[in-house]
């Protein structure tokens, strides 16, 4: 489970759970919220939209209630048209060539170990042309830049 910013294509939360259910869903977002809004709190996020799929866990009453106590929306994807949520697909392919594809894990510590040592350099140096050749890291730097001058 994982949450990307589609603004910054940084990795704000994520998880590797043994069973990708509702809840298991909801603490990447979690992550992100205490991360960049200071907490998972009534509408600590209004405004903020989550892109999803049409998976059980993402449809389920408890996601869809616990993003709404935040002030969030739920903008799904068109069946069949994962481009409709391209950055986060195109995530999950350089993920799974770095990482997933290349590695026979021993167990899920493992795993989440190699997995987070990838999403921290992906996040600090990992260069992305939609960002202009920098890393999520320095594109994030540069948002805040500009919000603090508005």
């Amino acid at each position: 489970m994982r949450a990307l910013d589609h603004c910054c294509d940084d990795v704000v939360g994520w998880q590797a759970v043994k069973r990708g259910d509702r809840f298991a869903a909801l603490e990447p977002i979690r992550q992100g919220l205490r991360e960049h809004f200071g907490g998972v709190s009534k509408e600590a996020a209004r405004g903020l939209v989550v892109r999803g799929d049409h998976g059980p866990q993402y449809t389920s009453d408890d996601f869809w209630g616990e993003l709404s106590f935040c002030g969030i929306e739920v903008s799904y994807a068109y069946v069949g048209e994962p481009e409709c949520n391209g950055i986060m697909e195109r995530f999950l392919r350089t993920l799974k060539e770095q990482v997933l594809w290349v590695h026979r894990f021993r167990n899920l510590e493992e795993a989440r170990q190699l997995i987070g040592e990838f999403i921290a350099r992906y996040n600090g140096e990992w260069l992305i042309q939609r960002l202009g050749y920098r890393s999520p890291a320095q594109a994030r730097q540069s948002f805040r830049t500009l919000q603090e001058a508005a």
